[in-house]
């Protein structure tokens, strides 16, 4: 029993250390050892740059929406080469209009079916070889667009993912801005090796010819790097690229944001094809294992550690040292809504982010995952 115990604490915390730190380590020194790679530039001048459809998929975005395309519009872009596509998911506040009024291109009204039809129906009426993608509520800078499409220069290249950055507000208490830098870090090193394993939706771009159509609880952030790979493409990260948007100010609303992205992240994983090896090299199914399937897996993984902490308490200093740092964790998780110290912050972020992970499978197995959306508090 005790043999069992051990190698369920050693096991679990080891899996965990590995995939918050010890991956990324590994990428790292991966990288120190690669090739320089060849700069991605595209041949000639503003001709002969890429024809762009820019599509916003909006819901009840009217608050925004206008500035989206504004800010579309004024990109350094050859007008001619970009069409700027708003594809309203059935709102009732007015966006369809204010999007017209802004200049957009193209707006398309359709029935409530979510942001994933929204945007399948874009691309079917989109023009540009290259079909870039946006949130409304993210700015670009104006260079974005130019250093999302250049990585296209290489032909194998299918999907493009870019930088965001979150802008906090007065008093904020999440610390999601943290773990973005974090979590570029990774995505710049797994794109330098191989393929990233996730995008984001406030800007990313892909040919119109890989573009998938997948089911529409299952968005495009993770069901469409990993497929593309499956399929013979290269999914990169382009950092030059950059846009910002506003961050969720409280970590509870942090936590009910992530909830309800993992309840469309679990059916990718589950019955999406990333679970199977098809398709995957060597080095790019090692990230997908220890950047997605043990991440989801860190919630099980850090209750298992405890549990098995808990019960070898008896066995020496280091079981009650370990036992004594998790359950420090909880308590500066905990003590965080009376002190909202940085240090207490960033603990309750990490116990509150990563027990979203579970409650979002919990909700997807208990009641499905709806294709709709609603934008999270405090973000437009």
């Amino acid at each position: 029993m005790k043999r069992a115990l051990k190698l369920a604490f050693w096991g679990s915390a080891g899996l965990v250390a590995y995939t918050q730190l010890g991956y990324p380590l590994l990428l790292a020194g991966l990288d120190r050892l690669r090739r320089p790679p060849e700069p991605d530039v595209l041949p000639g001048g503003d001709r002969d740059l890429p024809d762009v459809s820019l599509v916003i998929a909006a819901y009840n975005e009217g608050p925004v929406i206008a500035d989206k395309v504004r800010n579309a519009l004024a990109l350094d872009y050859p007008r001619e080469k970009l069409e700027v596509l708003v594809s309203v998911d059935g709102a009732t506040d007015g966006t369809a209009e204010r999007a017209r009024d802004a200049g957009a291109d193209l707006v398309l009204e359709n029935p409530r079916g979510g942001k994933v039809r929204a945007q399948d129906a874009a691309v079917e009426r989109a023009k540009g070889e290259i079909v870039a993608f946006s949130d409304a509520n993210a700015t670009w800078e104006p260079g974005a667009l130019r250093a999302l499409v250049a990585p296209f220069a290489n032909p194998r290249v299918g999907y493009i993912c870019g930088s965001v950055a979150f802008t906090e507000q007065d008093r904020a208490s999440n610390q999601e801005g943290l773990y973005w830098r974090y979590e570029m870090w990774v995505r710049a090193l797994e794109s330098r090796l191989a393929s990233i394993t996730a995008g984001n939706g406030a800007i990313y771009a892909i040919r119109r010819d890989a573009y998938l159509v997948v089911d529409p609880v299952m968005g495009h952030d993770l069901a469409l790097p990993f497929n593309l790979v499956k399929r013979g493409w290269r999914a990169l990260y382009a950092p030059a690229a950059r846009a910002t948007e506003k961050m969720v100010p409280t970590v509870e609303g942090e936590f009910a944001r992530k909830r309800r992205m993992m309840s469309h992240a679990w059916p990718i994983v589950v019955r999406g094809g990333m679970l199977s090896p098809r398709g995957y090299g060597a080095l790019y199914g090692l990230m997908i294992v220890s950047h997605r399937l043990l991440r989801y897996a860190s919630p099980f993984l850090h209750l298992l550690a405890l549990g098995a902490n808990a019960a070898m308490l008896p066995e020496g200093p280091a079981y009650r040292a370990a036992f004594a740092a998790q359950a420090g964790l909880l308590g500066a998780a905990a003590g965080a809504g009376a002190l909202p110290a940085r240090p207490l912050l960033v603990a309750r972020y990490y116990v509150l982010t990563t027990a979203s992970v579970a409650a979002g499978l919990a909700d997807w197995l208990r009641h499905g995952t709806p294709a709709g959306w609603e934008a999270a508090e405090g973000t437009r």
